[in-house]
């Protein structure tokens, strides 16, 4: 049966600032996807830590938040279960967050989104303050919980022999076919999959409460309402949280891991102002970035798709022989690719292919793909 989906307003900005954010996690998840140890010190890692590390999948988790609630609006707007549309479409999140995990990269985020989406789902009856009382305490207990961990960690240094062999041991099997990649992707996730959940529950949970209270008050579908706070969020943001990002890492800093859990907040609510300005002042910027941001999933599945090609035993097994910096340059010529096919695929479709899996999971029946009207509301101009 095809069936035409509920028809839900765009949001302009919140597309683009997804949009947006997907550039900065992909510039982050290309270090591992091109080798498992990660960027060597250096330049490279230096600029990672401490303008893009903590920053962007923030913003993301924040954005999910915000895009439950108009998944609550458009079920009460069809006279229809959101309970029941909610659940569908977090356990499709969670199967194809597995299926990523598995065959091609192990540091993703569906799966984590699906099952902390449960978390939020049942909370999603708090009211705005509440939602945000919630947050800030579960981040203040993660804080505290990575101080800790930090601290007794000093004095404890990671035996360098056994981390160069984790690490080689790693890039074989990355190198290798789909079977034996497969396994050990397989068996990285099981081992993390305890403290995986436990950092989304007081991590990731904090960022989709803000978001949720931000949708409920409609936050980004007036941009009169937002742009006059921007140049505070800017300096609030900037001021306090590059110091404690670039500090520490020009300084050679050791133990200051749990400062990147402030640091990182803040510094994405920076971005994401400065963003909201620059599209409010220049809509072609908005143009641009809001077309990924449509299909979000489809475009962050592809980025491990093309490293996965590039790097992995898939394709040209590449891991591990590149230096930091064209890796770097690799994801943000991809990003940009990306950019200019998303917004050639949206004119012709309405959905990207993961968009229109979690759809018909969540609404029943499919989605037609080539079914262009869509309503757009809150454009940055």
């Amino acid at each position: 049966m095809t069936t035409t989906t509920p028809s839900v307003p765009r949001i302009a900005a919140l597309d683009a600032l997804r949009g947006f954010a997907l550039g900065g996690i992909f510039a982050v998840n290309i270090a591992i996807m091109a080798n498992p140890a990660g960027f060597a010190e250096g330049p490279v890692r230096a600029f990672e830590e401490m303008f893009l590390h903590n920053r962007f999948y923030v913003l993301f988790s924040f954005l999910f938040g915000y895009s439950l609630t108009l998944q609550f609006r458009s079920a009460e707007r069809d006279g229809a279960n959101a309970t029941a549309r909610t659940v569908r479409r977090l356990l499709a999140l969670v199967a194809i967050g597995l299926l990523h995990t598995v065959f091609l990269f192990t540091g993703d985020v569906l799966f984590g989104y699906g099952v902390i989406g449960f978390a939020l789902l049942a909370l999603r009856g708090l009211g705005a303050r509440s939602a945000l009382r919630l947050a800030g305490v579960l981040y203040t207990v993660c804080l505290l919980l990575f101080v800790a961990l930090t601290v007794a960690r000093i004095g404890h240094p990671l035996d360098a022999a056994q981390v160069a062999a984790d690490n080689a041991a790693a890039l074989d099997a990355v190198r290798a076919g789909w079977g034996e990649a497969a396994a050990y992707r397989w068996d990285d996730w099981v081992g993390r999959l305890g403290p995986t959940v436990v950092f989304g529950l007081l991590n990731v949970l904090p960022l989709f409460l803000v978001g949720l209270a931000a949708g409920k008050a409609r936050l980004l579908e007036d941009p009169a309402r937002y742009l006059p706070h921007l140049p505070r969020v800017q300096a609030i943001g900037f001021g306090l949280g590059l110091p404690l990002s670039v500090i520490p890492v020009v300084l050679h800093i050791p133990h200051t891991e749990a400062l990147g859990y402030i640091s990182g907040p803040l510094l994405a609510a920076a971005y994401a102002a400065t963003f909201l300005r620059v599209i409010h002042a220049r809509p072609a910027v908005s143009e641009v970035f809001a077309p990924a941001g449509r299909i979000s999933a489809t475009v962050y599945l592809s980025q491990s798709l093309i490293a996965a090609i590039a790097f992995t035993g898939y394709g040209f097994a590449q891991a591990g022989m590149w230096s930091d910096g064209a890796v770097l340059a690799f994801a943000l010529v991809t990003f940009a690719l990306q950019l200019v096919a998303a917004r050639w695929y949206t004119r012709r479709f309405r959905y990207g292919p993961v968009e229109w899996v979690l759809r018909t999971a969540t609404y029943g029946g499919t989605a037609r793909m080539r079914e262009h009207a869509r309503a757009t509301v809150s454009g940055p101009a």
